[in-house]
C-alpha cells in the first residue's frame, strides 16, 4: 500500500529577527490564556520584527492532550496548513471544558472517545480532521515537538523562549506589552 506524502506546516508567524517561542498544551487554562494573546503580540510587535513559533507540549494530566495535539498537527498537514492548526487551537480555547476532565479525572468527558473529540473539533473549528488524524506516521511530528521541548528543559506549559533561551520570568498572566518588553 502506497502512502501519500504529507508535511506539517510549521506553526510559525512573522519573519522578524527576534524569535518568541511559546510551548502550549491546548487544554491547559494557562496555555489558553497565552494562546489568546498571540495575535495581539504579533500585531503589536509587527511581523517584520518578531517570529512567533507555537510548540505543542502534550501533558499526561490533561487526559485528551495527545489526541488534541495530534489533531492540531493533523490540521497543519491539510490545505491551509497552519491556519487550520490555529483554528483547531482556537476551537479548543473557546470550548475548553468540552475537551478536558473535571479535576483531571472526572466529569462528562469520562464517556468521550477519541472519535468524539475529533468530531467536536471538526464541528467547532470547521476543519475536517479525521482523515489527516489517521496519517500513519503523524506521530513523528508529535515526537519532534516533545523532543524539542525536552532538549530545551521544558516540561510544563506554557513556557516561553526568546531567541532560544527559556524565559522563566514570562507568564501567561503578563500583558502583551510585558511580553513585548522581553523582545526589545
Amino acid at each position: 500500500m502506497a502512502t501519500t506524502p504529507w508535511q506539517a506546516d510549521p506553526l510559525t508567524w512573522g519573519h522578524g529577527p527576534r524569535v518568541f517561542e511559546v510551548f502550549l498544551e491546548p487544554t491547559c487554562p494557562f496555555s489558553v490564556r497565552a494562546f489568546n494573546k498571540l495575535d495581539d503580540l504579533l500585531a503589536l510587535a509587527g511581523e517584520e520584527r518578531i517570529t512567533l513559533k507555537v510548540r505543542l507540549q502534550s501533558q499526561p494530566w490533561h487526559l485528551f492532550s495527545g489526541v488534541i495535539v495530534r489533531c492540531v498537527l493533523a490540521a497543519s498537514t491539510l490545505p491551509g496548513g497552519k491556519a487550520n492548526a490555529k483554528a483547531v487551537l482556537a476551537a479548543v480555547a473557546a470550548h475548553r471544558e468540552e475537551f478536558e476532565f473535571t479535576h483531571h479525572a472526572s466529569g462528562p468527558n469520562m464517556d468521550a472517545t477519541p472519535n468524539d473529540i475529533i468530531a467536536r473539533l471538526e464541528h467547532y473549528s470547521g476543519v475536517k480532521l479525521a482523515e489527516a488524524f489517521a496519517i500513519p506516521d503523524l506521530d513523528r511530528e508529535t515526537k519532534w515537538h516533545c523532543k524539542y521541548a525536552r532538549q530545551n528543559g521544558i516540561h510544563a506549559s506554557p513556557t516561553f523562549m526568546v531567541d532560544g533561551l527559556v524565559q522563566g520570568d514570562i507568564s501567561s498572566g503578563d500583558t502583551v506589552e510585558q511580553w513585548l518588553a522581553h523582545l526589545q
